[in-house]
């Protein structure tokens, strides 16, 4: 078990989504609903730290009554409404996400271009919202990419050919560019389809927490971390509580304080938000 006298201190929740918050339908359990309204009572704060897009977390987290501003697309951006403020935000160079946009005419690949707001796409590149889900985020789609150019988050291109994505990754690479991370991979849900993603460098879920906890003067000792997944190794790396779900990869849990019994689909985030409130009572 874990001692009561953390738990008692602990003073910010911070959930992955999928495979943590959220059960294999996208929903959050009823019983942490309910325990996240009453903890919020008792001056705990919530956040959550995801790869999705910012337009694909808001609704999660106005039904879940969370003000905090939310990690997302892996720390890319710290905010919680489009139209505020953000905490932090990185974005890819215009002269990168221009260069992106020619590759993929010369290639015959299709491109998007990620906004905290939604993901904008042309006619000649519908194929994103007809097939590629990108977890929820909304789509907007506009005449042409020129005058959307800036604080772009992400460039994502795909195609069903893999040579020329490959390529293309290359060459949106050190040393053709500098200072971005460009990674390719085939999707579980398409197929034969391939999907480029292109972000700025140097943003993680871990220095994103980092970040919220200065923004929110919270110690980092008096926060904790609920994860299942890889890309949420960079968050266990912090010296805060970390709680790794029933269903987290081996890794995870050998870096956790404490695993979990349950899994996302049990709602196995309502166990570990009892043993706060039974602390803090």
């Amino acid at each position: 078990m874990i001692n009561k006298d953390i738990l008692k201190e602990i003073k910010l929740v911070v959930f992955d989504l999928d495979g943590t918050l959220l059960d294999e339908n996208g929903k959050v359990g009823e019983e942490s609903k309910r325990l996240i309204k009453e903890l919020s009572k008792k001056n705990v704060l919530f956040s959550i730290a995801t790869g999705r897009l910012l337009s694909a977390v808001t609704e999660i987290a106005d039904e879940l009554e969370i003000k905090t501003p939310l990690i997302t697309l892996d720390g890319t951006l710290i905010k919680r409404y489009p139209n505020e403020k953000s905490v932090y935000e990185s974005h890819v160079p215009v002269k990168h996400v221009k260069r992106a946009l020619n590759l993929a005419d010369k290639y015959l690949l299709k491109v998007a271009l990620c906004r905290d707001n939604a993901i904008y796409y042309t006619e000649e590149n519908s194929i994103f919202p007809q097939m590629i889900e990108k977890f929820g985020a909304k789509y907007k789609l506009v005449y042409s990419y020129d005058n959307h150019l800036d604080n772009i988050l992400e460039v994502v291109l795909t195609s069903d050919h893999q040579p020329n994505i490959k390529y293309v990754a290359n060459k949106m690479s050190f040393p053709y560019t500098f200072g971005l991370r460009s990674s390719y991979y085939k999707t579980n849900s398409q197929g034969g389809l391939y999907l480029l993603e292109i972000r700025k460098m140097g943003a993680s879920k871990g220095d994103g927490l980092k970040k919220l906890t200065k923004h929110l003067k919270i110690k980092m000792k008096h926060t904790a971390v609920l994860g299942d997944w890889y890309n949420d190794k960079s968050l266990f790396e912090n010296d805060c509580l970390k709680i790794a779900m029933g269903n987290a990869v081996p890794e995870l849990k050998r870096m956790a304080d404490y695993t979990l019994k349950k899994t996302n689909n049990e709602d196995g985030v309502a166990d570990f938000l009892k043993m706060i409130l039974e602390a803090k009572k």
